[in-house]
């Protein structure tokens, strides 16, 4: 059920609008390909703070977990074999739809950003050229 609610009722830490992260997003790929052609190094990589959301999902992964290792646990020692199972079903599909979720965010994500790295293909004929054939 955490599952569940951390993908249908969160984000609950503060999130910015689609558009200020996609903005943000398409600045810093102009400005990393600007460094690139002129031979500056790129910026050092910062660490992001952890928020409420990163605690649930942690939380949940642990959760799924445990229900699968006591749900192994109660088959080896012979206990009731449908709560058992049970168990270790919930565990197993609470970490499958993490999983899927997941799978299904990081392909949006890449198509998102080739969207935007077309975008400024007009702007950076030169850089971008080669990789969409312009």
């Amino acid at each position: 059920m955490l599952t569940l609610l951390v993908f249908w009722a969160g984000p609950f830490a503060p999130q910015q609008t689609a558009g200020v992260t996609l903005g943000e997003l398409a600045t810093d790929i102009a400005k990393a390909a600007a460094r690139s052609v002129a031979g500056q190094a790129q910026p050092e990589p910062v660490s992001q703070p952890w928020t409420i959301d990163d605690y649930l999902e942690i939380g949940v992964g642990l959760l799924a977990g445990l229900a699968i290792v006591t749900g192994v646990a109660a088959l080896i020692r012979h206990e009731n074999k449908r709560a058992a199972v049970s168990g270790i079903a919930l565990g197993s599909l609470a970490i499958g739809i993490q999983l899927f979720a997941w799978s299904i965010m990081m392909i949006v994500g890449g198509l998102v950003i080739m969207g935007i790295m077309l975008s400024l293909r007009d702007a950076f004929g030169d850089i971008f050229g080669g990789f969409f054939g312009g």
